[in-house]
């Protein structure tokens, strides 16, 4: 079954550092991952992405030199390091991936077939 299992959520204080992990079950054969994120009450948005050469990434504006995704292809694993935290980051976060690879990284959720469980992350002020 192809699937993908997130986890390391948890409750921080702003300012604190999280590493989420995702672990492709190998069969969804995507070349292309992404972490979203929805905030309570909101849309689900766009995060990261990396192509799974680990030489292509993508950051959305509000995380961007605070958050760095990573690949470790032997363990099938995408990691999204997040530092400096905020409690506008506070989220379920998403880890999803795509076997189709166009020239630009997607950041839609239509984009992603496979998505993991969801793990929640809240930031305390």
């Amino acid at each position: 079954q192809a699937q993908l299992v997130d986890s390391g959520g948890g409750s921080v204080q702003a300012g604190d550092s999280l590493r989420l992990s995702c672990v492709d079950s190998g069969r969804t054969a995507s070349v292309v991952y992404g972490w979203f994120r929805q905030p309570p009450g909101k849309e689900r948005e766009f995060v990261a992405a990396i192509k799974w050469t680990g030489d292509n990434t993508l950051y959305a504006d509000s995380v961007k030199g605070r958050f760095t995704i990573s690949r470790d292809n032997p363990k099938n694993a995408v990691y999204l390091q997040m530092n400096s935290l905020k409690p506008e980051d506070t989220a379920i976060y998403f880890c999803a991936g795509t076997a189709q690879f166009a020239v630009g990284l997607p950041s839609r959720s239509v984009d992603y077939p496979y998505w993991g469980q969801g793990t929640q992350v809240t930031v305390l002020s």
